[in-house]
C-alpha cells in the first residue's frame, strides 16, 4: 500500500508553533525516524578511528593506518552524493537495504585482510567499498525533516537539532571505538561498527511512512537534469563546507601534535572535547532562536567569524589559550553548518534534497581528509603547531569564495536552475 509522507494537519500546527525544540520533537511521526536514525548514524563516527587503531596494530605504522582511513574518507566523500541522488530517485529504503549489506561485508573483509597482515594495497582495495557504501543516514534524516517542516519556522531548528546530533555521535563514537579496540581486541571496533551499521540501517529503512516521495521518470525526462549540483548555490555551499572540513581535520592532527610536543598527550582528548563542546553549545542556542535575519546574511557573518577565529589558532602557545580558541572556533562552526543546511530548503526542490545534503556532508569529509594529510606534512616538516595553518587557509579561501558568489544563494534563482529537471516530475508514493 502506498504511504503518504506529508501530514497537512501536522504541518499546519507546526507552522504556527514558535521555533524551539519542544514543538520540533512534538512533530507528528518524528520519533519514528529520529531514534533509528540516531542508532544508524552512530557507527559512522567509529569508522575512521577503528580503521586507524586496527591497521596500526597489525602494521605498526601510523602512516599506513592514516592512509587506509584517508582512502575510506575520500571514497565516502566521492560516492555519497550519488547515493543521495539514488535515494531521491528510487527512495531511501531502496538505497539503504543493499548499502548496509555491502558496507557490513566490506568492513568484515577489511578486518580480515588487516588481521592476515595483507599488503597495504589490498587494504586500500577493501577500504574503497567500505567508504563508498557508508549509509548517508544523516542527510536522509534531514530530508525527512524537510518533508515534515517545509515552509515552517522550525526548519532552522531541525537543522540545529541535526547538527547537535551529529556532534553527539562524534563524541560517543570515538570513545566507544577506543574502548573496544584497546580493552577487547584491535578488531572489535571495526567489527562492532559493521554490525551496528547493519542493524541500525535496517531499522531506519523499515520506517517507510516518513521517507520523502520519489519522482516519477518517463521517456521524455532526462535524469541528469535533476542533479542538485546544477544549482549554483549548492556549489557555493560545497566550497564553504570544504572549509569547515579543513577545520575538523586540521584540529585533529594539530592538537595531537601540540599535546605530544609539550609532553601531555592525554590532553588531546580534553582539548578536542572543548572544541566539540563549543560546537554543540552554539548549535543548541542557534536552534532556540527565532531568526529574523536572512540565512544568506547569517552565513556570511557566521563564516567570517569562523575564519577570524581559525586564523588565530596557530598563535596559541599554551594549553589554556589553545583551549579558549578551540572553544571559540567550535562555537563558530555550528551556525555556519546549520545555516548552510537550512539554505538547501530554499535552493533545491524536494526531489533532489537528499543528494544536496550528501554533497555537503561529503564536502566536510573531503575537506577533513585533505586537511589531515596537509596538516600532518606541515607538522613533520615545519614547527609544532604549524598544522593550525590549515584551518586558517581553508576557511579564508572558502570565505573569499562565499563573499564573491553569495548572490548565488538566492533561493528563487537556484530554483529556476532546476525547473527543467526534477521540478517537472510527478510525485508518487513509495511502498
Amino acid at each position: 500500500m502506498g504511504s503518504t509522507v506529508t501530514d497537512e494537519s501536522a504541518k499546519t500546527s507546526t507552522a504556527s508553533s514558535r521555533p524551539g525544540y519542544g514543538p520540533l520533537l512534538r512533530t507528528r511521526g518524528a520519533w519514528t525516524f529520529l531514534l533509528p536514525g540516531f542508532a544508524a548514524r552512530q557507527p559512522f563516527a567509529m569508522l575512521t578511528l577503528s580503521i586507524v587503531l586496527l591497521v596500526q596494530h597489525t602494521t605498526g605504522s601510523y602512516g599506513a593506518a592514516g592512509a587506509a582511513a584517508a582512502v575510506t574518507g575520500v571514497s565516502m566523500a566521492l560516492f555519497a552524493p550519488y547515493s543521495g541522488r539514488l535515494a531521491d530517485r528510487y527512495g531511501q529504503r531502496a538505497v539503504l537495504l543493499p548499502g548496509v549489506l555491502v558496507h557490513a561485508l566490506s568492513g568484515l573483509t577489511l578486518t580480515a585482510l588487516a588481521l592476515a597482515h595483507a599488503p597495504l594495497w589490498a587494504l586500500f582495495l577493501a577500504a574503497v567499498p567500505t567508504g563508498a557504501s557508508v549509509p548517508q543516514v544523516g542527510p536522509m534524516v534531514r530530508a525527512r525533516w524537510g518533508v515534515k517542516l517545509q515552509g515552517t519556522p522550525l526548519m532552522a531548528t531541525a537543522a540545529a537539532f541535526e547538527s547537535v546530533t551529529d556532534e553527539l555521535t562524534f563524541v560517543f563514537g570515538p570513545l566507544l571505538a577506543t574502548a573496544l579496540c584497546t580493552a577487547v581486541d584491535p578488531a572489535a571496533g571495526l567489527l562492532t561498527e559493521a554490525g551496528l551499521t547493519l542493524v541500525g540501517g535496517l531499522l531506519f529503512a523499515a520506517q517507510k511512512g516518513t521517507q520523502p516521495r520519489v519522482t516519477a521518470r518517463d521517456g521524455h525526462t532526462r535524469e541528469d537534469h535533476g542533479s542538485a549540483l546544477r544549482v549554483p548555490g549548492v556549489r557555493v555551499l560545497i566550497v564553504t563546507f570544504l572549509g569547515i572540513g579543513s577545520v575538523f581535520g586540521g584540529m585533529q592532527v594539530s592538537l595531537a601534535a601540540f599535546t605530544q610536543s609539550i609532553g601531555e598527550p592525554g590532553l588531546n582528548g580534553v582539548l578536542y572535547g572543548v572544541f566539540a563542546a563549543g560546537n554543540m553549545l552554539s548549535g543548541v542556542v542557534c536552534g532556540a532562536i527565532a531568526w529574523k535575519t536572512a540565512p544568506q546574511r547569517r552565513l556570511v557573518v557566521g563564516y567570517t567569524a569562523l575564519a577570524v577565529a581559525a586564523s588565530a589558532l596557530w598563535t596559541a602557545h599554551s594549553v589554556p589559550l589553545l583551549g579558549a580558541l578551540g572553544l571559540l572556533v567550535g562555537m563558530c562552526i555550528a551556525p555556519s553548518l546549520i545555516t548552510g543546511y537550512t539554505l538547501v530548503d530554499s535552493l533545491v526542490p524536494a526531489g533532489a534534497r537528499t543528494e544536496a545534503f550528501t554533497w555537503l556532508t561529503g564536502a566536510v569529509a573531503l575537506g577533513q581528509a585533505a586537511a589531515v594529510t596537509v596538516a600532518g606534512q606541515l607538522e613533520d616538516r615545519l614547527w609544532d603547531g604549524s598544522g593550525f595553518l590549515v584551518p586558517m587557509g581553508g576557511t579564508v579561501l572558502a570565505l573569499v569564495t562565499l563573499l564573491t558568489l553569495r548572490s548565488r544563494l538566492a533561493g528563487r534563482r537556484a530554483s529556476q536552475e532546476v525547473a527543467r529537471g526534477v521540478g517537472h516530475r510527478t510525485p508518487v508514493t513509495v511502498d
